[in-house]
């Protein structure tokens, strides 16, 4: 089975990653989002931003993980720890009023004041960060026994970011950002990422050195990096291969931007693992989402929150599937399902909607117009068209005709129907919950049942026709008569 997830470094081989704690700044108001969800929070390939900054920490191995939050604290905790596996693990630390980067690592500092290892320092809106560069980052400072460790990018058009300042011998001296920077600094292309690694016996006392001596008032976590080369420590940097890692969000194009380079690396990780996708524009998929091998994608199709898929499946064009577990050899075209299960070989569409606790058994067919909700059908059921079962179990090889209805529910609550094996539901019929059907029973097309049928048994709920000889040719001609009688009075 192919994950659609980040690659989990720690299971091949690597050695453990040496003691590390992840601080994470998540206490901006975020105001260029434009939005009352905090930036934290925003969806991004089925967890939100922040989110995606923990789990690589974790994937990373790094041992703690501490958010940093103060514009609604409360709503972004909750909101991180509801959306993470193990999100009650997560340490939080708050930042009463948003006096710059410095000042927001210093607020974890009660939690760390002991921490003697490496610390983290990342900003949260930086999901595309992969787990072996922070690995990276961390192993470097440890080897080179270094206060800090900066990871830097090389960037055309580096507008907006912190410049790299190095002296003759190519050393690091020091950070400035843009807004504080001459011309001459401005024209640097290796730009700061606002990525670190620490000494933790270190950080807190040069993080008491910053002073708010810029144009913002504020206390810059680049000006550590001065003051550690100031009295004589390296500084050593790791450079991004792809600059795009780093990338941050700040706006709702940016959020954007960064979900698609999500889902490509998303996508090229399941095509180059042997899952086919025809349209990879076109194409959605959430983080731990897994399929399996030799299925076909189509275009307009979303694998969404959590869906496994097994091998040889075809799914789309213009599905959506979210939270479901699909078996091998299942087909999907052109239908909604959500939170439901579907056993091998598996026929869905077009156009029908699996609701949630829905279960589908093998060799089941779900054909057009078809609503399912809270559903249990045996291998073999057939439901073609046009038809509305919810809250129902139907047995193994059972036949659904179009235009089925179960009645599940009174006006206060719901009930269910039962249909038992190799059973035949003519079309048309309302079956009036609470209501069972016998196994091999027969209910002719357009019945309305409303009470229990036995097993073998022939169900017939309809009144009797009457046809009436002439009566048509009757009902033309005296039409015909009375237009003649009109035109005549005219």
């Amino acid at each position: 089975m192919t994950h659609a997830t980040y690659q989990d470094v720690s299971s091949e081989g690597e050695q453990p990653l040496p003691p590390t704690v992840a601080v994470l700044l998540a206490a901006g108001k975020s105001t260029r989002m434009r939005s009352r969800l905090p930036k934290s929070l925003h969806p991004l390939c089925g967890l939100p931003v922040t989110a995606h900054v923990v789990r690589a920490c974790r994937e990373a191995g790094v041992e703690r993980v501490i958010v940093v939050v103060g514009h609604e604290a409360e709503r972004v905790r909750s909101g991180l720890i509801e959306a993470i596996p193990d999100g009650h693990l997560l340490e939080f630390a708050h930042q009463e009023r948003p006096l710059g980067t410095g000042d927001a690592v210093r607020a974890a500092q009660s939690l760390l004041a002991s921490w003697p290892h490496t610390v983290l320092v990342l900003a949260g809106d930086t999901p595309l960060l992969r787990p072996q560069t922070l690995r990276q980052l961390v192993e470097t400072r440890v080897r080179t026994h270094v206060p800090a460790v900066m990871l830097t990018m090389e960037l055309q058009n580096p507008t907006g970011y912190g410049r790299i300042l190095r002296d003759e011998k190519g050393r690091v001296i020091g950070v400035v950002e843009e807004r504080d920077a001459t011309p001459e600094q401005r024209r640097c292309c290796e730009c700061n990422s606002s990525i670190y690694a620490f000494d933790g016996s270190r950080l807190w006392e040069a993080l008491a050195q910053l002073r708010p001596n810029n144009a913002q008032g504020e206390y810059y976590l680049t000006d550590v990096i001065g003051w550690f080369v100031q009295q004589g420590a390296p500084v050593e940097t790791v450079a991004l291969e792809d600059p795009k890692e780093a990338l941050g969000i700040n706006t709702r194009v940016e959020l954007a931007q960064v979900a698609a380079l999500l889902r490509a690396r998303l996508l090229e990780d399941l095509m180059l693992s042997g899952v086919t996708v025809v349209d990879p524009m076109s194409t959605w998929i959430d983080v731990d989402v897994t399929v399996g091998q030799d299925s076909v994608i189509h275009p307009n199709t979303l694998l969404l929150r959590g869906t496994q898929v097994g091998e040889e499946c075809v799914l789309g064009p213009f599905a959506r599937i979210e939270g479901c577990r699909l078996g091998n050899r299942v087909q999907v075209y052109a239908s909604w399902l959500l939170d439901s299960v579907l056993e091998d070989d598996v026929r869905v569409g077009p156009y029908a909607q699996v609701r949630p606790n829905s279960h589908l058994g093998a060799g089941v067919r779900i054909g057009n117009f078809v609503e399912l909700k809270n559903a249990t059908l045996g291998p073999r059921v057939q439901a073609s068209h046009l038809s509305y079962l919810g809250d129902v179990e139907i047995g193994e090889g059972t036949n659904i005709g179009a235009g089925t209805i179960t009645c599940n529910y009174d006006g206060y609550q719901k009930h269910r129907t039962r249909i038992g094996s190799r059973a035949f539901i003519g079309s048309h019929s309302t079956l009036v919950a609470p209501v069972e059907v016998g196994e091999g029973a027969f209910v002719a097309a357009g019945s309305v049942i409303t009470a229990n049928v036995p097993a073998d048994a022939l169900a017939i709920a309809r009144s009797y026709q009457t046809v009436k000889e002439g009566w048509a040719a009757d009902y033309r001609q005296r039409k015909a008569n009375k237009g003649e009688q009109k035109n005549a009075s005219k």
